[in-house]
């Protein structure tokens, strides 16, 4: 199976302090990547690097066996990026939310906004303005987004914070589900994720 993605020798440094250096990972068609790691030690930071939007102090990322930067614009329509923050509009509600990202042109979607809330378990929330509704439902309309998106891979940065246990199930469920029509996973999380799916492999950064 062709290799999609590669962290080729990537070294990072934030200020004075070498976080990692030489590290490399490779992912294929379906499979999943858990990056783990003590606070502090460069995970998101790595996630960051992966994405295009750092640059590592050496090494290189490929996709489909190019740069990332001599082809950015093929490699972001193929990448979808959820960081710490959800990205939502808290005066919106979860649905007016999804409508206002693809407006945008960040993701041209793939089922309906009403599909994807009912993924999450939002579809009962989906008119309700989302600063009525708890940390782990912003969550939720984050991950929605996945949903909708064409992306084959997706870089997510805890994507189950605050999210209750049944939560968690229907995420597992959504990662399985794309991974099994050839999506990619990078994600980090400090709770078990995904702990019974064949394709995950750990990488663990250590200080």
């Amino acid at each position: 199976m062709t290799t999609e993605l590669e962290v080729v020798d990537v070294e990072c440094i934030r200020g004075d302090r070498r976080l990692f250096s030489g590290l490399g990972l490779s992912l294929q068609a379906g499979q999943i990547q858990r990056i783990e790691g003590a606070n502090g030690t460069g995970k998101t930071s790595l996630l960051r690097i992966i994405c295009g939007l750092s640059l590592p102090e050496s090494g290189e990322i490929l996709w489909q066996g190019q740069p990332i930067g001599r082809q950015r614009t093929d490699y972001c329509r193929n990448l979808a990026y959820i960081g710490h923050t959800h990205g939502i509009k808290f005066e919106l509600s979860p649905f007016e939310n999804l409508r206002m990202h693809v407006a945008l042109g960040v993701s041209q979607p793939r089922v309906s906004f009403e599909e994807a809330l009912q993924c999450v378990g939002l579809y009962p929330f989906r008119h309700h303005p989302c600063r009525t509704l708890s940390a782990g439902q912003h969550r939720r309309v984050a991950i929605a987004r996945l949903v909708l998106s064409k992306a084959r891979l997706w870089v997510l940065d805890e994507p189950v914070t605050g999210i209750d246990q049944e939560g968690v199930q229907e995420i597992e469920s959504l990662f399985e589900s794309h991974t099994a029509h050839g999506g990619m996973i990078v994600f980090t999380s400090h709770q078990p994720l995904c702990s019974g799916l064949a394709a995950v492999r750990s990488l663990r950064i250590e200080p």
